[in-house]
């Protein structure tokens, strides 16, 4: 595939950021490095493959749309992010739900799940030579009908979903040490009420205690890093959510763990870039869960907007991007869905070379000079800087689709495979 190098355009454009200070191929370099963790729900619209005997009800998920050509099994799954990973540049990871294992014709409930039903996975992953997230699947179950699981009131329910989240955190660590590169297995929990809670306290207690048994197992972090994964609310639990972010902030510096922090988890208003400086001074790392909310946590596909542009740019700025886990999390079932993947991933993409392309030492100078004028001016001018050119040049070093091709790529896939599925 031909570069834009090889057209001159490239080196105008490296002449272009290079007058400002900025080595482009450092930060296509850069960019090569660092890894984003596709998420496996987006492709079957969040089913999972467990047999009939579960249910999809339970827990708050809500997954709107019936575009054709989901994943039906996990063949058919695989293959879609095969698919996806020849048109996403830079260093792919999976991030792999609990209910997504090979369970057979015989109905395997959370609290059972072993290693064994997840061999597909990691024979698949050491062929793609790729790691793997996981996620206890605390949703979509009939022990989840009343919103709560890990806080549940209820003696038999909430040992039902600690034995499930220990066990897949065995599930995690096996997969790290298969993989030769840690697991993360992050922890969410759609416990909460819908309307106005009197013992918030009595719930917490209870989640604290749940969590403190789950996490008394311990396991290298060569193979296993924890995180849990915070909220403001959601579907059925508008009023109260047992796992605000106060509480998992505190739950997790309290006992080494990592927040996740999820774009869609807040005031529609509040930017998680803000978040990322303060807490970085005080945890070694931190999960991001890279979604787009609109108006509420309705986990739209992610495109570079304002929220992704400021969120990258953090990263960056912070200095500890190396720290900092990277997976997507967004399900729209009313377009195509390998699409919606190729879509959030390389806007995420995006908006890191975007932000690694910045003149950064040279903004803090003028920052810290008090010449705030020339700090605002050149944010402006970079808006319009030729970073499309400096994308698509990376794009076809990394042998995928430069930006005008992307669509028919997926168009020509949903013709020739996607189709077949109705």
């Amino acid at each position: 595939m031909n570069t834009f190098e090889d057209t001159g355009a490239y080196r105008w454009a490296q002449e272009a950021y290079a007058a400002l200070g900025v080595d482009t191929e450092a930060a296509i370099a850069r960019l090569q490095t660092i890894p984003i963790s596709l998420h496996c729900w987006q492709g079957d619209d969040v089913g999972g493959f467990e047999t009939p005997g579960a249910t999809l009800s339970g827990g708050g998920i809500q997954v709107t749309g019936n575009y054709p050509g989901k994943a039906r099994s996990i063949k058919e799954l695989q293959a879609d992010i095969e698919k996806v990973y020849t048109i996403i540049p830079g260093v792919h990871r999976l991030n792999l739900h609990a209910s997504y294992g090979e369970f057979g014709d015989t109905f395997v409930d959370r609290d059972q799940i072993e290693i064994e039903h997840f061999t597909v996975w990691v024979e698949w992953a050491k062929r793609l030579g790729i790691g793997v997230d996981f996620n206890a699947t605390c949703f979509s179950h009939p022990k989840a009908e009343d919103g709560f699981t890990l806080a549940s009131k209820d003696p038999e329910i909430r040992a039902f979903w600690i034995e499930h989240v220990k066990r897949a955190r065995k599930i995690a660590a096996h997969f790290g040490k298969e993989l030769g590169t840690p697991s993360v297995h992050n922890t969410w929990i759609p416990d909460g009420s819908k309307d106005l809670t009197i013992d918030k306290t009595g719930y917490r207690e209870l989640l604290k205690e749940a969590l403190d048994e789950i996490f008394a197992v311990e396991y290298p972090k060569a193979y296993l890093k924890d995180a849990v994964e915070t909220k403001l609310f959601g579907i059925g639990s508008e009023s109260f959510v047992v796992g605000s972010h106060e509480f998992y902030m505190n739950y997790a510096i309290r006992n080494d763990k990592m927040v996740c922090l999820d774009l869609g988890h807040f005031h529609p208003t509040e930017q998680i870039a803000d978040k990322i400086s303060a807490m970085m001074v005080f945890s070694d790392e931190m999960l991001l869960h890279v979604s787009r909310p609109m108006r509420w946590d309705s986990d739209h596909v992610v495109i570079l907007n304002d929220d992704i542009i400021y969120l990258t740019q953090e990263l960056v700025r912070c200095g500890k991007l190396d720290q900092i886990h990277i997976g997507l999390d967004f399900f729209d079932a009313t377009i195509n869905r390998a699409g919606a993947w190729v879509t959030g991933a390389r806007a995420t993409q995006k908006g890191l070379l975007m932000a690694l392309l910045e003149p950064t030492g040279l903004l803090k100078e003028y920052e810290e000079s008090g010449n705030l004028y020339a700090r605002l001016g050149l944010l402006e001018q970079l808006k319009s800087m030729p970073f499309g050119i400096i994308w698509d040049e990376f794009c076809a070093r990394e042998g995928v689709c430069r930006e005008s091709e992307v669509i028919q790529e997926v168009l020509t896939y949903e013709q020739q495979v996607l189709k077949e599925r109705t």
